[in-house]
């Protein structure tokens, strides 16, 4: 997987210094990476852009989960003022297996809902500034398929063994406008299909607590004028999960005891 991870982390980074810009902005994917009923999990990640993410679930039993997400981004700056904010919530089905029960696999599936707000500001040769301006509300239907393994391999460092977690999410999002401005007047209402896979690693600080680097794209499969796949999504964060089940002691468990 590590190829496939370089390769969309530099498409990543390209289009995220892109002039590209769009109504839509994805937010990180939640994978919570559940394995038990009781867990819960929550993040937070930043992109290049200063897009933050926020995410939160909880395992209602152990192979249903409930999840709430939200972003946002305020950036002023001098060709370009951005505000973007989007929040959601879903739920869906969580299962472990593989020898030692450390692969996971999620589907969940949600909605919600977001704004931008977003003005191009062009400088002509007598210092004259124009300013054009798009506002948009719009509604969000994802789903979205995990697939992560939990301490596979470990890095060292400083002498110390951190173990790795990684995986991928899959994710389709379907965004519908509700309302579309363009300079204050009305504007045609667009709506898009985005796929938008990424690709996850984790290093674990300790049990709880985990450093998160994401690498991902961005297609969208209509051709629009407004809402077109104008960012990817590249982003550093943090994980905290608790109450879940230690899948490398649960095997030196059975080494040790024989049985479960």
């Amino acid at each position: 997987m590590t190829r496939p991870v370089l390769f969309l982390g530099l498409l990543s980074v390209l289009l995220s210094v892109s002039g590209c810009v769009s109504t839509y902005m994805p937010n990180v994917p939640n994978v919570p990476m559940f394995t038990q009923k009781g867990e819960l999990s929550t993040g937070g990640h930043i992109t290049p852009k200063g897009n933050v993410t926020f995410n939160t679930a909880y395992a209602v039993t152990d192979h249903f989960a409930v999840l709430v997400n939200g972003s946002m981004l305020n950036s002023e700056r001098r060709k370009r003022d951005l505000r973007h904010n989007l929040i959601e919530a879903g739920a869906g089905y969580f299962t472990t297996f593989g020898k030692d029960n450390n692969r996971v696999l999620e589907v969940y599936g949600g909605f919600g809902g977001g704004s931008s707000d977003r003005t191009e500001k062009k400088e002509d040769d007598e210092g004259v500034i124009t300013a054009e301006r798009r506002e948009a509300n719009f509604n969000k239907y994802f789903v979205q398929v995990n697939f992560s393994s939990k301490r596979k391999k470990s890095l060292r460092l400083f002498g110390n063994e951190f173990p790795l977690n990684y995986g991928t999410a899959l994710r389709a999002s379907y965004i519908d406008m509700s309302k579309h401005l363009f300079n204050g007047l009305p504007a045609e209402e667009e709506d898009n299909i985005f796929l938008e896979p990424i690709f996850f690693t984790r290093l674990t600080l300790n049990p709880s607590v985990q450093l998160q680097y994401t690498s991902g794209s961005n297609f969208g499969l209509k051709n629009r004028k407004a809402l077109t796949a104008g960012y990817s999504v590249f982003s550093l964060g943090f994980v905290i999960n608790v109450g879940g089940r230690n899948t490398t002691q649960n095997k030196a468990g059975i080494n040790k005891q024989g049985v479960r």
